[in-house]
């Protein structure tokens, strides 16, 4: 049994930097919508309330049902969660005379208090919120407050709840670890043992015990994520295991004979599907980002669809999964909003026959080059860039044409090995270049030319929930865009995208 901390998220920017901030403990953690609460088995050491962009003074403001929890479980409220304990409990939370965003400075008022114990005095704390609250009920004990906020952390008498307004899970709050250490170890008991190794082995396991004799479908894409996929189901079920890996006309430049022949090594058993003009004639006419995706999922389906028919009792489909794809696939009242479909995620239409198995949909990408690193995976697929699963097909903004897939390829190619080159692929988290739905008047000798634009993206991470566009060096750029222009047939005009995420995504589409 993996002992666990429960996060129920109210749709804070910062949900997935608290499981972060615990996963580093070596604490295993899930977040899960405030209104779909799993039923709490007695691995579950503790909960956490997350902030929210909500206010607690809102007709419909997000109240979970704590029955279970509150009293019972230690419990941890941050920011809404604090005001949302404080307001339906019998204080008062009201609008803040001074929005407090930002650095503050806190101010110790019950040193034995246990959720800050070694947390200095006037220590620096981040701040985000627009309520503040007023009074607490007589059984609540303030225990810090700031120069702006009376109550800026609370505990509550015969309880193991504390609370607390500013956020400890962002780096700005300088003993933030410190304090998650206090409330997982000292108040939860946890024992911090989820590891790598200790991941490996209690999966390799449950595979075995899931899946048994049975024959698993594997969709490899060349990544890290199905590729360490790949890895520990090999290890959980050997021959059983049918790794497919399909040429969608969507990948990099000959990366579909590169990565076919990086898997001879593996001991893994792989056919290379060619689907190509399957993907180009679902996407033909396609613009809109969404349909391209459900486009691109569908094919994937069926082209499994066929080839799992060619394997004598598969009944089970492989997938690489990791925790960022399920959390940025809920879409419920309250919590983070969709930001993007994801056509890996999820269930299989009803005529497949094959059921999912996903061993990594409780990692973040970080952890899941641990994990390959534990297995032994070779060092290219494990320092890989991530890569989108529609692959180019969302970097070409607009229609889809085997023109502009050749394109992107070759000034794809340039970049990336342009990176390897200079030695800057290892400090970047994930690149690549968007083909640009527009034309640009350029000269090129003594003629006038209109021709396509394309955007370099690079940006480093880690784990991709948010991201900071990288200070590539100048001299560089400038190499790789007089590349582009002179090599590629069809590009006059090179820019460099300098958004973050948030409020960027790291891919345009």
């Amino acid at each position: 049994m993996q002992e666990q901390i429960l996060i129920l998220d109210f749709g804070s920017q910062f949900t997935q930097l608290i499981a972060r901030r615990l996963r580093e403990l070596n604490v295993y953690c899930e977040i899960h919508p405030y209104n779909k609460i799993p039923s709490l088995s007695p691995d579950i050491k503790g909960v956490i309330l997350s902030g929210s962009p909500h206010s607690v003074r809102e007709e419909n403001a997000p109240k979970p049902d704590l029955s279970a929890i509150k009293g019972k479980l230690p419990l941890l409220g941050v920011c809404y969660g604090a005001q949302m304990l404080a307001h339906f409990y019998g204080g008062e939370v009201g609008k803040s005379n001074s929005r407090e965003y930002g650095r503050a400075h806190l101010e110790i008022k019950d040193p034995n208090d246990r959720l800050l114990k070694d947390i200095p005095n006037d220590s620096v704390v981040w701040m985000s919120h627009g309520d503040t609250i007023l009074n607490i009920p007589s059984n609540y004990n303030v225990t810090a407050s700031t120069h702006d906020v009376k109550v800026a952390a609370y505990s509550i008498s015969n309880e193991e709840t504390f609370c607390i307004q500013f956020h400890p899970e962002v780096y700005h709050t300088k003993h933030g670890t410190k304090l998650l250490r206090n409330f997982v170890f000292d108040i939860c008991k946890c024992s911090g043992n989820w590891t790598p190794d200790s991941f490996v082995e209690t999966t390799i396991h449950d595979l075995k015990n899931q899946l048994g004799n049975d024959r698993v479908i594997l969709g490899l894409s060349g990544g890290v994520d199905s590729s360490v996929a790949a890895m520990i189901l090999h290890k959980a079920i050997g021959a059983n295991l049918h790794c497919i890996f399909v040429d969608n006309g969507l990948l990099r430049k000959n990366e579909f004979e590169s990565v076919l022949d990086s898997y001879k090594h593996m001991g893994l058993n792989v056919k290379g599907v060619d689907a190509k003009q399957k993907f180009y004639d679902a996407l033909n006419g396609v613009s809109d980002p969404e349909k391209k995706r459900k486009a691109i999922g569908k094919v994937f389906i069926d082209v499994f669809d066929e080839e799992s028919k060619l394997v004598q009792d598969a009944k089970w489909l492989a997938q690489g999964t990791i925790y960022p794809d399920v959390i940025e696939s809920v879409s419920v009242k309250g919590p983070s909003a969709t930001i993007k479909s994801h056509h890996n995620v999820g269930g299989l239409p009803d005529y497949m026959k094959l059921k999912v198995v996903e061993p990594l949909r409780s990692l973040f990408k970080d952890e899941v080059r641990r994990v390959g690193k534990t297995l032994g995976l070779d060092e290219n697929i494990l320092n890989r860039h991530p890569f989108p699963g529609p692959g180019l097909a969302i970097r070409i903004l607009g229609e889809i044409t085997e023109e502009k897939v050749r394109i992107l390829q070759e000034v794809d190619a340039i970049f990336i090995n342009g990176l390897k080159k200079d030695n800057l692929y290892k400090d970047v988290w994930q690149a690549g270049v968007i083909f640009l739905p527009i034309q640009s008047v350029g000269v090129m000798g003594d003629e006038r030319t209109y021709e396509n634009v394309v955007a370099l993206r690079a940006v480093s991470s880690t784990d991709g929930m948010t991201a900071d566009w990288c200070h590539l060096p100048y001299e560089f750029l400038a190499k790789i865009s007089n590349e582009i222009i002179n090599k590629v047939k069809g590009v006059n005009r090179v820019v460099y995208d300098i958004s973050s995420k948030p409020p960027a995504t790291i891919e345009w589409e």
